[in-house]
């Protein structure tokens, strides 16, 4: 019997438009081209998901990829959050969940300086939810084995009462190799009827 309803946080509960972001702040196609491919479309940007570095020792990360943009490197830096937005439907569906007797928990990769920038208004559900853990919290980030193992002995749960959404499908791989039932995200109406389908009673 499914207890325990996990969700990640990107595509899932929040919009992720870095472009947008770019654009709102001037930059013209081949300046979010070049910022683009020093930033989000490295490793380095998921591995900035850990937080182990500082602020500044991630940003020099990024800015020496292409110096000649550090100007414009450390603009998106400082307005990130901008790129973030919650969904329409999330309030209304973990109360309802709740509501229900489900418990709710967050996994999600997601840098500690994003956070700083988002967690007032773009994370405000997390208000409403019975537990989180970040992977800047633990420096530890999906797929990898660990981070399911520690978000499950963190709130004591037992992985086969618990159902992880994300978009991710080898997100998904890792939490089903934990023992945790996975639902990739594709949307929220198929989501929801897939959960549903998961929660009936059997």
């Amino acid at each position: 019997m499914i207890k325990n309803i996990i969700f990640d946080v990107g595509k899932v509960l929040v919009e992720w438009e870095p472009d947008v972001a770019m654009h709102k702040l001037g930059f013209d196609e081949d300046t979010v081209k070049a910022v683009s491919e020093a930033t989000i479309e490295t490793n380095d940007w998921n591995e900035s998901d850990r937080s182990v570095l500082s602020d500044e020792e991630q940003l020099q990360v990024f800015i020496e990829k292409a110096p000649a943009y550090e100007k414009e490197i450390r603009l998106f830096w400082d307005n990130v959050g901008t790129a973030i937005w919650q969904y329409d439907y999330v309030k209304g569906w973990m109360q309802e969940l709740k509501d229900r007797g489900y418990r709710l928990y967050i996994l999600s990769n997601y840098a500690r300086r994003t956070y700083a920038q988002t967690r007032e208004k773009a994370l405000s559900f997390l208000e409403d939810v019975d537990g989180q853990m970040f992977s800047f919290e633990v420096h530890q980030i999906k797929p990898e084995p660990e981070i399911y193992q520690t978000l499950l002995e963190k709130f004591d749960l037992k992985p086969e009462e618990c159902v992880f959404l994300d978009d991710r499908v080898d997100n998904i791989r890792g939490a089903e190799a934990a023992g945790i039932h996975g639902i990739p995200f594709t949307g929220y109406e198929a989501a929801k009827e897939k959960l549903e389908e998961l929660l009936k009673p059997e």
